[in-house]
């Protein structure tokens, strides 16, 4: 099971020298990134600085810096903020389970997402 994945940031964080830093990697989040950043004051006082706090737990570099605070989050543009929260949820959703269907004309055999709602 892959547990961490590349990004390249789609404007790069610029350091206080003017270098932009693009390539990133962010490992998948456990229960205790999630608890821990609940707990976090800056939470407690402002709840939309959970992603923030969270994105900083779970992104283990970003090109050449080898600690990523949520300082540094926060001075993220808006557009890499957003694709990395993106990433963050593509990264850490369940599949969704599927079951093996054979076509009853065709014989072919293919996954199917399952459907848990019931209708009627």
């Amino acid at each position: 099971m892959q547990t961490v994945f590349d990004f390249e940031l789609p404007k790069g964080f610029v350091d206080e020298n003017g270098g932009l830093h693009k390539l990133g990697k962010m490992r998948l989040a456990t229960a205790g990134d999630e608890i821990g950043a609940m707990r976090d004051p800056r939470v407690i006082s402002n709840p939309s600085y959970l992603s923030i706090v969270v994105l900083a737990s779970v992104i283990t570099e970003i090109e050449g810096i080898p600690a990523v605070p949520a300082t540094l989050i926060e001075r993220l543009y808006t557009a890499d903020l957003a694709y990395l929260q993106d990433m963050y949820q593509r990264i850490n959703d369940i599949d969704p389970p599927t079951i093996t269907v054979v076509c009853p004309e065709c014989s072919h055999t293919f996954e199917a997402p399952v459907n848990f709602t019931r209708e009627g």
